[in-house]
This record gives structure tokens, C-alpha cells and sequence, in this order.
């Protein structure tokens, strides 16, 4: 299976399965290799990086929720250039594609960016993360100075702007859309009884984003992808973006509780699970069988 995630146009950013880890998940491509089999998923989507070194935030960083958890890193990394110098290996080595995930500021760092980024053949494409509440005007220009580069660019929308922004963005140069970053939100730590600013992801958050994903599918131009992110926790939750018109979908929370679960929906969307006979007796089938092991096993599928 070959499925292209970007708009044609410049170097192609295709990938064998429709599923791939959401950025800040599994770090920069080395922390789930002993847990996962990356062959099996699209892509990997790094941590956010930003063009200067960013400290981690103070305090309380998860507070969990009766349906959820909210997350405050302060989005620490030392930086653009020592993260392409530490991971260049690293990226070089997987079986798969790696798309940066670059945090959008300014104009001028924005440039500095391209200028590194399009020497480092290890990157296949950029993801952009627009800041929430960003004005329509800066998102255009962030993601102008984005498409200079020869990568393919996907710009991840913020929750509450991504309608509005969504198809400015695109005509800047956007050569996919992801919808969409997770809201932020308020919650009080039970342990320091503060009231404590994140990121909310849950289950909860995929019915809001699916119907945002639907009505931008209808919207835009037919040959501009949209890749779903949000509440993902189970292969129907991933059918149910693609069937909203995603093109493919990333997975976050869901790896942190279950790594082998991201693996299962990308085998899944892949084709590559086997589906269970109805006179298979339980020892002759599993949810994750692929159709190696059912032929082994001499299960019809």
C-alpha cells in the first residue's frame, strides 16, 4: 500500500500505512524501538522542536482527568541545530519517514529554519505547529515562509482557530492539514490544590474534532489531505476519521497507555490483521494477527 499524504508538488511524502504517532509522543524517534515494530507505521512525527533551546516547565506537569489527562511541558528541547545533530543517526536508521515537528514564532526564525532544515536529508517533511489563538495574518506568513523549503510542509491547526485559518493556510502553501492540535484547557492538581494550564487530550476530544474534520473535508480543495489527531484510542476511532475524509490519523495518549496499540491501528489501517473466522477456536486467533502468523497457524482469513 502506497498512500501520499501531501500535495504533489514537491518531494513526494509517501507512506505504507495511513497511521503515525502524534508529535510529543514518542520522542525523536528512538524511545518506543524496543516496544513497537516501526516498520508497521506511516511515519514518525518528532517531539516539537523550536529554532532556540526552550526549558521545560516549572510545577505541576500532569494533572489527571475523570476522562483524560492534561499535559504542561513547556515544550522543552535544546533547540533546532543540536536536535538534527543528535538524531541524524538515529532518523537515518528507521525503516520510515520522519517528519519534524517545527513550533511556528517568527517570520525570522522561520527562515532559519528552511535554511537548516533543506540540508538534512534524514527529514522527509515538516510539520508547522501554529500557536493557539494565532491571528489569521501571522499564520499566513509563518506558513509562507514554511513552504520556501523543498519538504513537503503540513501545518497542524490550533482547536479553537482551525476553522478560521484552515483555508488561508492552505493557500499559503500548506501542502496538508492536520486537525488538530489538542485544546488547552484548566485543572486543578489535587496535590498542590493550584489550578494548573495544559493540554487535554482524551477520548472525549474525538467527537468535536471528527465533526471538525468532516466540515473542512467538504470545504477545501479536494486534492488538499487532512490528517486527523485527537481522542484516537482504538482502530474504529481511526476508521471513523478516515471515513469523515482524513487521509490518515495520528495517535497520541493512546501510545502512552498501550504502546502496542498505536502498532495495532496501523496494522490494522494497513491491511495487515487478519480477520477471525467464525469457527476459529480462541487459541487460533488474536486481535493483532497479522496474516503471516494466520498462515502459520493454518486459520482461514
Amino acid at each position: 500500500m502506497a498512500i501520499e499524504i501531501a500535495r504533489p508538488g514537491k518531494q513526494s511524502l509517501i507512506v505504507s500505512t495511513p497511521v503515525m504517532p502524534a508529535a510529543g509522543t514518542v520522542g525523536f524517534g528512538d524511545r518506543y524501538k524496543a516496544l513497537l515494530d516501526y516498520e508497521k507505521l506511516g511515519a514518525v512525527v518528532t517531539n516539537p522542536v523550536t529554532v532556540e533551546p526552550w526549558r521545560p516547565a516549572s510545577g505541576t506537569r500532569i494533572v489527571p482527568l475523570d476522562a483524560g489527562v492534561l499535559v504542561h511541558t513547556g515544550l522543552p528541547n535544546p533547540g533546532l541545530a543540536k536536535v538534527i545533530s543528535q538524531n541524524r543517526r538515529i532518523w537515518a536508521g528507521l525503516p520510515i519517514p520522519v517528519v519534524l515537528h517545527l513550533v511556528g514564532s517568527s517570520a525570522a526564525n522561520m527562515r532559519r529554519a528552511v535554511e537548516l532544515i533543506d540540508e538534512v536529508e534524514e527529514i522527509a517533511a515538516v510539520e508547522l505547529g501554529l500557536g493557539d489563538d494565532i491571528a489569521e495574518a501571522d499564520a499566513v506568513k509563518l506558513v509562507r515562509e514554511a513552504s520556501r523549503m523543498e519538504k513537503p510542509l503540513l501545518v497542524r491547526l490550533p482547536f479553537y482557530e482551525c476553522r478560521v485559518i484552515a483555508l488561508p493556510v492552505a493557500e499559503a502553501g500548506a501542502d496538508a492539514l492536520v486537525m488538530t492540535a489538542p485544546p488547552r484547557g484548566t485543572a486543578r492538581d489535587r496535590h498542590t490544590g493550584r489550578l494548573v494550564s495544559g493540554r487535554v487530550y482524551g477520548p472525549l476530544i474525538k467527537p468535536v474534532i471528527l465533526r471538525l474534520v468532516g466540515r473542512l473535508r467538504r470545504e477545501a480543495p479536494a486534492d488538499l489531505p487532512i490528517i486527523a489527531s485527537g481522542g484516537i484510542h482504538s482502530p474504529q476511532d481511526a476508521r471513523d476519521y478516515v471515513d469523515a475524509g482524513a487521509v490518515a490519523v495520528q495517535v497520541d495518549t493512546a501510545t502512552w497507555a498501550q504502546p502496542k496499540m498505536l502498532e495495532r491501528i496501523a496494522r490494522d489501517l494497513g491491511g495487515w490483521i487478519a480477520t477471525r473466522q467464525k469457527d476459529a477456536f480462541p487459541d487460533e486467533w488474536n486481535p493483532d494477527m497479522g496474516h503471516t502468523e494466520a498462515i502459520q497457524r493454518r486459520v482461514p482469513h
